[in-house]
This record gives C-alpha cells, structure tokens and sequence, in this order.
C-alpha cells in the first residue's frame, strides 16, 4: 500500500505552503505501509518562533482553500513544534533546535521519501541528515 492520492495532492499543497513562508529543509515520508494512522509525514523547519507560526498558518490556509481542516493540533503555545494532523497527512513545522535533537527523519528512516513539487525544491539546501 502507498500514499493515497488525495494524501499526495495534500502533501504537495502543504509542502508549497510551506515554502512560501521560507520553511527550509521539507521533506515528506510515506508512512502508509508502517502506520495505519496516516499515509504521510510532512516535516520542515524553521528558524525561529514566529517563522514556525507563519508556516503553521500558510499550510493551514492553503489546504481550507481544499476544504480540508486539521483534526487535531499540538504545540502551538509553545510555538518550537507544530503538529497538524489532517487524517491522510501528519504535518510537523519544527524549530531547527527540535528538529536536529528528535531526528524524526533517522525514527522513519526506512519509509520511502515522496518527491515534492520542484516550486518546494529550487533552492532547497541539501536534505537534512542528523
């Protein structure tokens, strides 16, 4: 079993968002053969704070312009980690510090990454290995 398509066209819309509020280092996991709770990971990071809460609210805007709301929401006081969950999608806005010390990349290292649209990719820096 892969991602469903309507997690995909979720992940690229998330992704995109993401990108345009300067997330860096975003990468998507197909975890639908490992979890029977969602089909894919989402993760990025950002610089500090308030940047974790500008991307939080792009990829919130962009997928209720899908119809799509989270059901679930996680660290949003504290602003360092982010968690959306939209069923097909989990999503993870990380602080640079939180993301280097959980390693969620090293946790999932055996799930297959998903290409992103290369509007998310151009001018990426290399994938983030801890």
């Amino acid at each position: 079993m892969t991602a469903s398509a309507r997690a995909l066209e979720l992940t690229a819309a998330a992704a995109s968002a993401a990108s345009e509020k300067l997330a860096v280092d975003i990468v998507a996991l197909d975890v639908s053969e490992t979890l029977v709770i969602t089909d894919v990971f989402l993760i990025c990071s950002a610089g500090n704070d308030r940047q974790v809460k500008a991307i939080v609210d792009g990829i919130e805007a962009a997928l209720d312009r899908l119809d799509v709301d989270p059901i679930r929401r996680e660290g949003e006081r504290d602003g360092r980690w982010v968690l959306l969950d939209y069923l097909d999608i989990v999503v993870h806005v990380q602080h640079e510090e939180e993301r280097s010390f959980y390693g969620l990349e090293r946790l999932w290292k055996d799930c297959p990454t998903i290409p992103l649209p290369e509007v998310v990719t151009a001018g990426q820096p290399a994938r983030y290995d801890a």
